[in-house]
């Protein structure tokens, strides 16, 4: 990457963190609705689900950190949004300005605003009794896979960002991806699920990449679950890439 990106992508991701920072209620938002899952199903569900000897909240939180990215990439496509319908793109297109930094600072934005999201929720379960077992490399996997996972939904959010015609359009494509988490193994135990709903839950990206953070937070060995973690991840992350700088292309010709 040129230093000339490098500069067009530092300022440009200055600008989008400027409107978060005037904003600092969109990071508060995207944290409430899963600390609030947290603290129902902690406390008012938990004592109802067997999860074998880990406690509850152990169990769960890997599940809250996921929706609390799939909630907070949905600000992504609504900035991104703006951007369209105010007229940003086509003004930086008279301007010699690198076309893939404008991309790029929203995707640096969201890492930051969702990586403040995490923390608040992380705070929460420690809190409320969250004891992880990892040590400093597996704390480091699990830094590592939910960067992975924030970047590949930042680049899902760009599509509707790109392609919506209204402010709710931009925005309602993260109702399926708060609600995956539900039918996997984030809250309870596939096992307890009838058979074709177990099926899916099984064999869908979201319960491998909890199952790989629960047992690397519990110091657990990740067995199998880790390659299909960043098999997904890094599948949709180049499909969804590659269609969000084409989409792009065709918006600022």
């Amino acid at each position: 990457m040129s230093s000339h990106v490098v500069q067009d992508t530092a300022a440009l991701t200055g600008r989008t963190l400027r409107h978060v920072t005037r904003s600092p209620d969109t990071i508060v938002t995207t944290a409430v609705m899963p600390i609030a899952l947290l603290l129902l199903f902690v406390f008012v569900l938990g004592g109802a689900i067997d999860t074998g000897s880990a406690s509850y909240v152990d169990y769960l939180l890997p599940g809250v950190l996921l929706i609390t990215v799939a909630s907070g990439v949905s600000y992504t496509a609504f900035r991104l949004f703006q951007d369209k319908q105010s007229g940003i793109i086509d003004r930086f297109r008279s301007m010699p300005i690198t076309r893939s930094a404008l991309l790029w600072a929203h995707v640096l934005t969201s890492v930051t605003a969702n990586a403040l999201s995490l923390l608040l929720v992380l705070a929460v379960g420690l809190l409320i009794g969250f004891r992880p077992a990892a040590g400093p490399a597996a704390w480091c996997a699990v830094v590592g896979l939910l960067l992975l996972v924030t970047l590949t939904l930042t680049w899902v959010a760009i599509v509707p960002g790109l392609l919506a015609r209204t402010v709710d359009g931009a925005s309602a494509f993260s109702y399926p991806l708060i609600l995956l988490p539900f039918v996997s193994s984030a809250f309870v135990p596939t096992g307890s699920m009838p058979a074709p709903v177990r099926l899916f839950a099984e064999h869908q990206p979201v319960t491998a990449i909890v199952d790989t953070l629960r047992a690397l937070l519990a110091g657990q060995p990740v067995e199998g679950s880790i390659w299909p973690a960043i098999a997904w991840c890094a599948g949709v992350l180049v499909i969804a890439q590659v269609v969000a700088v084409r989409l792009f292309r065709r918006a600022a010709a």
